[in-house]
């Protein structure tokens, strides 16, 4: 999968798209991920021990990851990006476009 947890992603198909956000899980069985702030479903809950209230509940629904594209802070876009990897260091995430380094939290 293209993106991990942490990272900076911006929606690039569907109801959301334009909409930008971090990533909460990986559900890579399914491809699908979890953005906070995207894609949010209301859950009716009746009334628990631990939810003594119950109710309508909001919380993240997952998304394609193919929907998604990787934030790149230099250019203020979503990028692809290509991995390179050098002698004794880990692999690296490039932004295709300018060759920046891709961060993850």
């Amino acid at each position: 999968m293209h993106v991990r947890k942490g990272d900076t992603v911006v929606v690039i198909a569907g109801k959301e798209k334009g909409k930008r956000g971090r990533v909460l899980r990986i559900l890579s069985r399914k491809g699908r991920v979890v953005v906070e702030r995207i894609n949010m479903i209301k859950r009716h809950t009746k009334p628990t021990q631990r939810n003594p209230r119950g109710g309508i509940l909001e919380k993240e629904g997952s998304i394609q990851a193919s929907n998604l594209a990787l934030w790149c802070g230099k250019c203020s876009a979503g990028r692809r990006c290509r991995v390179e990897f050098k002698e004794g260091s880990k692999k690296r995430r490039l932004c295709v476009k300018c060759g920046s380094v891709i961060e993850s939290a």
